[in-house]
């Protein structure tokens, strides 16, 4: 197999089919040798080497700033939707966040970002990348880039978990390879699919034995480096499948009074995982809640949607602190894009990447601030821009991450962490 198509083979790998070959102990003997790359998947290990870790809350769909975070009370564009007053004064945010409106004195919310990506795919790579989709380089993720960036090997647990994502999107990995994929899970109320053994640990390391003999064979073949590489990724899945450390997953081991503090729905029950996962040791979780791409019905579908954010977003925060977790921990709280001024005759609101909102909190971010200004209808940034380069160098210097850190890409170029963007220091106060 060639270094070429190595590669390719790499980038379509998935955890959940290693995981299902182990389990099972069986299919992986059926293809040969040659195809075995394909049964791999790979997750980052360890816990966090600087003890920072960032949770991502992905509003899909892209969340209207006016319904959130940046409310226009006075102007024809805010339609049915009102202010309401924050732990901070001077500070409102839309009705619809009654409970984090309580949370403010730790909320950072820019209200300047801006791009010029206004189709779903490609403003969600952006935002989950910082660049633009090319043809060339598939570009990491930032899971992916946290995960690189702050793990160490010390325990079994993924560094990168992904909740709540109904399918598998375009932000992976990329050319950083399988080993920062992330690690999926559709549901926080239930197990991993696929880590469950089907027969007893004893028989599985057996089997595992098995496999190590028929490696050895292969070795005869020159193909000694495939092997080490195979042999380590089915460590790291076996290590997880077996490892005492897969409890974090049930959060039925929470108490009912905090269960019932995050709330009953999917999202909410994810914000309790993800708390779980960081307090464990996992550097990158994103919980994804959608839909927010609102071209009808804007109102109620909005406040529907905030409901479900609110009183989770909300204690989320809230046991962080408690905890003494936040100020390692960057909760970033966005989607691709913001939605339009002008209402539509549909009583929705379209997509807009000209000026849109988004919230930060922990990791040295100062609270109780906002940061950027749109004019009186919402149309144009007047203050303090912020585009996505800016932001991503701006999550770098919370994570303490070198965002010139360059990687070689497949094509041979050194590629920085961020290209381009000066952090947004007025985040950090």
């Amino acid at each position: 197999m060639t270094t070429q198509q190595t590669s390719h083979v790499q980038s379509t790998i998935h955890r959940r089919d290693v995981i299902r070959c182990l389990g099972s102990g069986l299919g992986l003997f059926s293809t040969g040798y040659m195809h075995w790359p394909e049964l791999l998947a790979a997750h980052a290990t360890g816990s966090r080497e600087q003890d920072y870790a960032c949770i991502l809350l992905w509003m899909k769909g892209g969340p209207s700033q006016f319904e959130t975070f940046a409310p226009k009370p006075e102007h024809r564009h805010s339609g049915e939707t009102r202010a309401i007053s924050t732990s901070v004064a001077g500070i409102e945010i839309a009705e619809n966040l009654p409970l984090t409106a309580r949370k403010m004195q730790d909320i950072c919310v820019i209200r300047s970002m801006n791009s010029k990506e206004g189709s779903h795919p490609r403003a969600s790579f952006l935002l989950h990348t910082g660049n633009i989709p090319t043809p060339s380089v598939r570009h990491p993720a930032l899971g992916s880039i946290v995960a690189q960036q702050l793990t160490r090997t010390d325990h079994d647990l993924p560094a990168f978990v992904k909740i709540g994502a109904q399918r598998r999107n375009s932000s992976g990995a990329g050319f950083l390879g399988v080993e920062y994929e992330p690690f999926t899970m559709q549901r926080a109320d239930a197990a991993p699919r696929n880590t469950e053994l089907p027969v007893a640990p004893s028989r599985f390391r057996r089997r595992m034995g098995l496999l190590n003999q028929l490696e050895s064979e292969i070795n005869i073949l020159g193909l000694e480096n495939q092997v080490i590489e195979q042999r380590s990724l089915y460590q790291e899945a076996r290590n997880l499948v077996l490892s005492p450390d897969m409890a974090v997953f049930d959060i039925q081991q929470e108490p009912a009074t905090m269960q019932a503090a995050y709330g009953e729905s999917s999202f909410g029950q994810g914000c309790l995982l993800a708390r779980r996962l960081v307090e464990a040791g996992v550097t990158f979780v994103e919980i994804e809640l959608g839909n927010w791409d609102t071209h009808q019905d804007n109102f109620a579908r909005t406040r529907e949607l905030c409901q479900q954010m609110d009183r989770s977003y909300a204690q989320l925060l809230e046991d962080l602190k408690q905890r003494g977790m936040l100020e390692r921990t960057l909760v970033i709280w966005m989607g691709e894009f913001g939605r339009t001024p002008r209402i539509n005759p549909r009583a929705g609101r379209d997509h807009y990447p000209k000026a849109f909102s988004l919230a930060l909190a922990g990791a040295g971010v100062q609270g109780g601030q906002v940061i950027g200004r749109t004019d009186a209808g919402g149309v144009e940034v007047t203050e303090r821009p912020v585009g996505v380069s800016d932001l991503f160098q701006t999550f770098c210097q919370a994570l303490k991450i070198d965002a010139d850190h360059e990687n070689m890409s497949p094509i041979g170029r050194p590629i920085k962490v961020v290209e381009g963007g000066t952090p947004v220091l007025e985040v950090f106060g």
